[in-house]
């Protein structure tokens, strides 16, 4: 016969909310700086010269479904 070992059942435990947030909070501002980049960085409120960070963002603009041209 075998012999079986049970392994006690422990549950993890919980992540304090004050570890998270400043995490969640840089996240968001990444979040919101990509959105910039990727959406509204041409024309009037652009804040470098020149098309470079549009070139390079173009075809996330599509799939984001930002209107470029």
């Amino acid at each position: 016969m075998s012999d079986t070992t049970f392994a006690p059942v422990t549950s993890p435990a919980p992540i304090p909310v004050s570890q998270i947030l400043p995490w969640a909070i840089f996240g968001g501002l990444l979040m919101l700086i990509a959105i910039y980049f990727v959406g509204t960085e041409e024309g009037a409120m652009a804040l470098f010269n020149g098309m470079y960070v549009h070139e390079f963002v173009h075809d996330a603009r599509h799939l984001l479904g930002f209107p470029c041209h």
